[in-house]
């Protein structure tokens, strides 16, 4: 009697078992890969949330946060101090060179104030000591401290506006509604290059928040008691 080797098929139910180990298998990776999704759509947001609570915080409260931003990414450049006296009293007028100063004032969103250039721009010969003024008013109804923070553009030529006189170099204070003219000195130095004929002064003012925050208290100490 012959044998015959043929391979026995599997049963229906065998069939149906194998399926469903199959499916069972898709769901658990259908499963994994939705949780990461999830976990990586949370980190994202988290990531996402934290960056702009910190741009958020540099921008209002810590300006020199802000300041680093504009002049790595920006090219602008903040100079914030006293021109060196002895250079520019070296300085000689070059009466053959004009260049255009344009002004820019604003404030930040936290700061109820007004504030503006009187004149947009101002043509000066280098090595011309020149004043501009700028107008501020307290819009708020308590008094208010606050820091205003400059920048040159183009960034190179921040190495040449030289100012001797300004009121970004001090904490300026005003009382609810008052009004005031602000100076700023500054000369161009004759070896600002050639190919800058024009370059932008802007100041953006702050709320210095803890110095109004003092003033305020100071201000209620000593307040007569009702």
């Amino acid at each position: 009697m012959q044998t015959t080797n043929a391979t026995a098929k599997p049963s229906p139910p065998t069939l149906s078992r194998e399926r469903e180990r199959g499916s069972d298998s898709r769901a658990e990776r259908d499963i994994v890969i939705s949780l990461k999704r999830k976990k990586n759509w949370r980190v994202l947001k988290i990531a996402l949330l934290v960056c702009v609570a910190s741009f958020l915080f540099g921008f209002r409260v810590m300006p020199p946060i802000y300041r680093i931003a504009c002049e790595h990414i920006f090219g602008i450049r903040y100079e914030n101090k006293v021109a060196d006296a002895g250079k520019v009293a070296g300085f000689k007028q070059d009466d053959n060179r004009l260049v255009e100063v344009q002004f820019v004032g604003g404030v930040n969103s936290a700061l109820k104030w007004q504030f503006a250039p009187e004149q947009v721009s101002l043509k000066v010969h280098p090595g011309v000591l020149t004043e501009a003024w700028f107008d501020a008013k307290n819009l708020a109804p308590g008094a208010i401290v606050g820091n205003a923070v400059p920048s040159i553009a183009p960034g190179r030529a921040s190495l040449y506006f030289n100012k001797t006189e300004c009121f970004c170099f001090t904490e300026q204070t005003l009382n609810a509604g008052e009004s005031r003219r602000m100076p700023v000195r500054f000369i161009v130095d004759p070896k600002l290059p050639a190919d800058i004929s024009t370059l932008t002064l802007s100041y953006t003012f702050y709320n210095n928040e803890l110095a109004t925050k003092k003033l305020a208290a100071q201000a209620a100490a000593n307040s007569p008691a009702s």
